[in-house]
């Protein structure tokens, strides 16, 4: 198998530590708008790194795309980019004849009178509408296989096919005991996606209504995560498991609530007070004249690199899905979660716990596609896949998923 990754950020470069370590594909190239970004990635690898290349490459240029996958002789695009760049990838990818896999899916777009209410574009409706035209190429999109989206839908893959007979409720629970040294204020994932999946209206699914949206950050929750991180507010967020989960799996409702506290959404919220939230870019005066810059790129600039923190992160976080149903007629409920302690990753691979938590399920499912364990074509979720070969996988790769009953 042979790659072009698109992306060498925070969640890029864990990526290549990641697979570097692993036999399953022949030759990566690591691409990104910054040249030397990519080729930093790579020179970090060391004499690990002979398998991989760095090349420059503007994400939103689909005939760009096109020639560096035909130059590096790819069989799939890899992207690593924040979720604006995901259509030109992943449409050069289809008209270039080659597989292609995400971690976040195309942007929606809320209702235009009743964003709280009801869905307008919802995520990743772009990338669906194109699945009969992936399906006749042949060709597999496998999207949202991040950790969250990703792992998380495995595990309500796996619920499904062997812990439960009936399933009430699927609910992804995501929370941490991060800090960060030095900053009042410094996200451990990039700011944009941040502000796009917290500040959007957050769908719901319900059986009987289908998928409809709440107020962002609403119906919290307190949630007690394992492995000492204890007990954490959840709230309502945008994310494409609610959007993926029901189209192969049977549940009541299906939600995501993520632990982001009072004084992270007291922030977001300022943002969005003073339009610093916005992509449409604004006029700003400079000394060079006129200039049009976006707000959210002005606050995604101001603010440290998420892949740089690693050395200033203590803590845990955990990514997980919360399943309550019906097993043998008895009721049942379990958490199937993953822990990445940052002082294990940063040791182990030099690389900050989320964007390292992150990176590790995109690598696990190229090597089973690699290897025909997981295969299709059309655009599929990872609920579409078996699961235990993924799991069982993780554990090789030496982080473990666990379960607790609740």
């Amino acid at each position: 198998m042979r790659v072009l990754l698109v992306g060498a950020g925070g969640v890029g470069t864990a990526i290549t530590r990641i697979a570097a370590r692993r036999p399953f594909f022949t030759h990566m190239a690591v691409a990104d708008y910054d040249l030397e970004r990519a080729e930093s990635a790579v020179a970090a690898l060391g004499e690990s790194g002979d398998r991989f290349s760095a090349v420059r490459l503007d994400a939103s240029d689909r005939a760009a795309v096109r020639a560096a996958l035909r130059e590096h002789r790819c069989d799939v695009l890899l992207n690593a980019t924040d979720p604006r760049f995901v259509m030109p990838l992943f449409e050069a990818a289809l008209a270039h004849g080659v597989h292609y896999l995400d971690m976040a899916m195309s942007l929606s777009r809320p209702h235009p009178s009743r964003p709280y209410e009801e869905c307008g574009v919802k995520l990743g409706d772009a990338q669906f509408e194109r699945a009969p035209a992936w399906q006749a190429a042949g060709r597999l999109a496998l999207v949202g296989m991040g950790v969250e989206p990703g792992l998380s839908d495995v595990f309500a893959r796996y619920a499904s096919d062997e812990l439960f007979d009936e399933i009430e409720e699927i609910g992804v629970r995501d929370g941490a005991d991060l800090t960060v040294e030095g900053y009042d204020f410094a996200p451990s994932f990039s700011i944009w996606t941040t502000i796009e999946e917290c500040l959007n209206p957050p769908v719901v699914y319900e059986e009987e209504r289908g998928w409809f949206t709440t107020a962002p950050f609403s119906e919290p929750e307190v949630f007690d995560f394992p492995e000492g991180i204890g007990p954490v507010e959840c709230v309502n967020v945008e994310h494409e498991e609610v959007l993926l989960v029901p189209r192969w799996l049977k549940a009541r409702r299906v939600t995501f609530k993520y632990g982001l506290g009072d004084e992270f959404i007291g922030v977001l919220r300022t943002l969005h007070k003073l339009g610093l939230d916005r992509t449409d870019p604004v006029s700003v005066r400079s000394d060079r004249g006129g200039v049009a810059v976006s707000p959210r790129d002005v606050v995604a600039a101001c603010l440290p690199d998420p892949a740089g923190l690693g050395e200033r992160m203590h803590g845990k976080t955990c990514a997980g899905t919360w399943v309550k149903g019906v097993k043998d007629g008895r009721p049942r409920e379990v958490y199937l979660y993953h822990v990445v302690d940052n002082q294990w990753s940063m040791r182990e691979y030099g690389s900050q716990a989320v964007v390292w938590q992150t990176a590790i399920n995109p690598v696990a499912a190229l090597e089973l596609v690699a290897g025909g364990v997981w295969g299709g074509s059309g655009v599929l979720g990872p609920e579409a896949m078996p699961p235990r070969p993924f799991l069982d996988l993780l554990t090789e790769y030496g982080t473990p998923w666990a379960m607790r009953e609740q």
